[in-house]
């Protein structure tokens, strides 16, 4: 555990550093609550505005605890309990930046935001490279490889408006393919099961948020908003791949 908190809190506090800073003042980000559907209510504080999409984020913090307190009776490798420790990790820290950034409407948070989303995609590849290369063969030097790869990316935020979409895109891409070659070669019929909600899952998130203002038009979207729901369908995309990815783990060791 102690190890997990360590690697994901440190690059966590640099990007925090990092966002606060000039660097990325070019980077386009929606500063204004007319971005979101749900409608801010000045008569609440500003970390409640905008009350479904901000309590909506604890959804993630019980998610990542529960994974985090998650299997006591099963035997883990070492290296297996720590990659799901950090991604449960990441589950907890993603929800105040996600909360932080409905309720200040600044760049930093924004920009945040969007960052922490790409490692987060990453470490999905980073726990498929274990699986598929087997503990014999595997090196954290190819976590970490991986991981700053992806950090980096976040420079195309830089280079083009539509920069962080890209690299987004190429990471969900990239996780859903690594995701079905390894249900090809080692999985079974519920590992298969966990692969495809969590891709329909991806999906929900991916659309619902797209399709946020759209849906406002309808009454059952007009408080839950596609927003919303688009986080409950992220949180349920960490749930399922961590299932997905635990169960292919424990599978390697049989």
């Amino acid at each position: 555990m102690k190890s997990a908190l360590l690697h994901v809190s440190a690059p966590f506090v640099l990007c925090v550093a990092l966002a606060n800073t000039s660097v990325f003042d070019g980077v386009a980000v929606e500063l204004s609550s007319d971005h979101y559907a749900e409608r801010r209510l000045t008569s609440l504080p500003g970390f409640l505005a905008m009350p479904c999409n901000c309590l909506v984020n604890l959804a993630y913090i019980c998610v990542g605890l529960y994974w985090l307190l998650w299997p006591r009776g099963v035997r883990e490798t070492e290296t297996g309990r720590y990659l799901r420790q950090v991604f449960a990790l990441m589950a907890v820290y993603y929800a105040p930046v996600q909360w932080t950034r409905l309720a200040l409407l600044r760049r930093a948070p924004a920009v945040l935001d969007q960052w922490v989303t790409l490692p987060i995609f990453a470490w999905v590849l980073v726990w498929i490279d274990f699986i598929e290369r087997r503990p014999a063969t595997w090196r954290a030097t190819h976590a970490a490889s991986l991981e700053l790869c992806s950090i980096l990316s976040y420079g195309l935020a830089l280079a083009h408006r539509w920069g962080f979409e890209a690299a987004l895109g190429c990471h969900v891409a990239l996780a859903v393919f690594k995701g079905v070659r390894v249900q090809l070669a080692r999985g079974d019929s519920r590992t298969r099961r966990y692969l495809l909600l969590a891709v329909l899952s991806c999906a929900g998130f991916v659309v619902l948020k797209l399709l946020d203002h759209w849906l406002a038009q309808f009454s059952l979207f007009q408080r839950l908003t596609g927003h919303f729901w688009s986080k409950v369908c992220d949180v349920l995309q960490f749930h399922f791949s961590l299932c997905f990815l635990s169960a292919l783990t424990l599978k390697q060791q049989d």
